[in-house]
């Protein structure tokens, strides 16, 4: 065990204040009376009351939304089952290439998967709007859901589905009674994965939308062009008091459910 010095505790500080000081700063200049985000004018929170009245960025909000829990599914769906059988399928002729295909969008620039997802659109004559997004999304989300769930699935002890299979269950019952309900903390990580890189996703987006379909991180990226205004201080604090209470609540269930379980470990051994 490292001791403890005052090096280690100023790297620690100043890590931690370049992370999140930025952050502190932006909450509290949300709170600002005066529309000048540089300049202290007191107290307010009229910027949060215009926020909600704010019709543009609540129209982008619900498109960002939509677009995200649409993407991740589908991204989950398909990067579990391409997960599946680059795990379970062994050789199989094009393996390499399916393999490539599905990392490929994980090395790839951004600029070079949404220009060329915007040829593809164009080239099939699609109108670009909120479906071309999902596909867009789904395409860039899906690998990383694959790697997640690949890297479970090369550590599950497949004799537990044998045991199912020899006992009489379908390939299908066995992997939806046995195998999914093992691998679903992998599963649920690659969908939070998908839907947090679909929230945050600009570049894509910006080639992929059109006409009605304009996302969150395009609007506050065009606004913030013009100047900084106030309004995009207190989205960016709802948004952060948002992901703060999805990771409390993360760690408070999992603290729970690691007690629960040795709680579980130390009746049994009583018992036996």
């Amino acid at each position: 065990m490292r001791r403890f010095s005052w090096f280690n505790a100023t790297s620690l500080t100043l890590g931690f204040a370049f992370l999140y000081l930025p952050m502190v700063l932006l909450v509290i200049y949300s709170f600002n009376e005066s529309r000048l985000v540089t300049v202290w004018a007191g107290f307010s929170t009229k910027w949060y009351g215009e926020l909600l009245q704010n019709e543009e960025f609540l129209d982008a909000a619900w498109v960002t939304l939509k677009v995200a829990l649409f993407s991740s599914t589908i991204a989950t769906v398909l990067g579990t089952i391409a997960a599946y059988v680059l795990v379970r399928a062994g050789r199989f002729p094009g393996r390499t290439l399916f393999s490539g295909m599905i990392y490929a969008p994980l090395v790839m620039p951004e600029v070079i998967t949404g220009l060329s997802l915007l040829l593809l659109f164009i080239g099939l004559g699609m109108d670009r709007g909120v479906l071309t997004v999902v596909l867009a999304h789904t395409t860039f989300s899906m690998c990383y859901v694959s790697v997640v769930v690949s890297s479970r699935l090369s550590t599950f002890d497949q004799a537990l589905e044998e045991a199912a299979l020899d006992l009489g269950a379908s390939p299908f019952e066995s992997f939806t009674l046995i195998t999914l309900p093992i691998i679903a903390p992998a599963v649920i990580s690659g969908w939070l994965l998908a839907f947090t890189l679909s929230l945050d996703d600009l570049v894509i987006a910006s080639f992929t939308t059109g006409p009605g379909a304009t996302t969150l991180p395009i609007k506050v990226f065009s606004a913030v062009r013009l100047g900084v205004s106030p309004e995009i201080n207190a989205l960016s604090t709802i948004l952060i008091g948002f992901v703060t209470v999805g990771v409390i609540s993360a760690s408070l269930i999992t603290k729970r459910a690691s007690v629960q379980r040795a709680r579980e470990e130390q009746a049994a051994q009583r018992t036996s």
